[in-house]
């Protein structure tokens, strides 16, 4: 199984997508619905996320129940506050490195972001590795669990197409794993983490995410986990090659990613 996995270029976590069955049908629904009310209003914290579902849900829940789901989500609202994002013990956090730079070419800033997929029965994570300035996705995984492994593959997979200047996540304890930082620096990767409660510095894989879930994963209503990486693996092609960017002059990632032949620079932003 793991030479057929290594053959087909998918982590083995991700070849069992059965769901983990850590959460009843009843907690299943209420994350498939804070996932779409999230998208909405992503600066909720489980306050606000509770109301909201009473008031366009129907469902009645205890805050602590929504805050529990919302940590198993990766969920967290974009506003500032303590505790958000929370590394794993005795990680390293890193700087960000992003304020004040401007980034004119491809292949210069790599982000990367874990989300939330609802399955008919049970759930997954994807974990997407994009070029900061093209949009580009170069590499995408899932896995039916928050383990660090699915994400070095994705890493693993962007840095075989070129090592980047900077790389930039979350503080998740993913990213903040001894695994993943070393990979960074054996390829001489310097390492951006956002700050603590700021979600949006890594502001464009949040409106990837968007587009994910609103035009793919949402009307596709996966039934298993099968389907979902045939429907996703479908939807990143198109997303590359024919989803035209307004902020991109209404061009593909794919066009800007590769029109570029000379490597770019990172230039300060005064």
């Amino acid at each position: 199984m793991k030479q057929q996995c290594d053959l087909a270029g998918i982590a083995r976590s991700s070849y069992y997508y059965e769901p983990t069955g850590a959460e009843s049908t009843e907690n299943e629904t209420l994350m498939r619905q804070i996932d779409r009310l999230y998208l909405k209003w992503p600066f909720y914290g489980s306050p606000r996320m509770k109301l909201a579902l009473e008031e366009h849900c129907g469902l009645y829940v205890n805050e602590k129940r929504v805050a529990r789901l919302m940590r198993e989500m990766g969920l967290r609202s974009i506003l500032p506050k303590p505790n958000l994002s929370q590394p794993g013990r005795g990680h390293r956090i890193y700087p960000y490195l992003l304020k004040g730079l401007q980034i004119q070419a491809p292949g210069l800033v790599c982000c990367a972001d874990i989300t939330y997929i609802p399955l008919h029965h049970g759930h997954l994570y994807l974990v997407a590795v994009m070029d900061w300035f093209s949009r580009y996705v170069l590499a995408w995984k899932l896995s039916n669990t928050m383990d660090c492994g699915f994400c070095l593959d994705a890493l693993n997979g962007a840095l075989e197409q070129g090592a980047p200047e900077i790389f930039n996540t979350d503080q998740g304890s993913q990213f903040t794993s001894t695994d993943f930082t070393d990979r960074l620096k054996a390829a001489r990767v310097k390492i951006s983490m956002d700050g603590k409660g700021r979600a949006l510095d890594n502001v464009f894989i949040e409106r990837l995410w968007w587009s994910v879930k609103y035009e793919e994963v949402y009307p596709g209503d996966y039934s298993n986990g099968w389907v979902a990486h045939q429907r996703l693996d479908r939807y990143f092609r198109y997303y590359n090659t024919e989803r035209r960017h307004q902020a991109l002059d209404y061009r593909t990632p794919h066009e800007i990613h590769f029109a570029h032949v000379t490597k770019g620079k990172l230039a300060a932003c005064y």
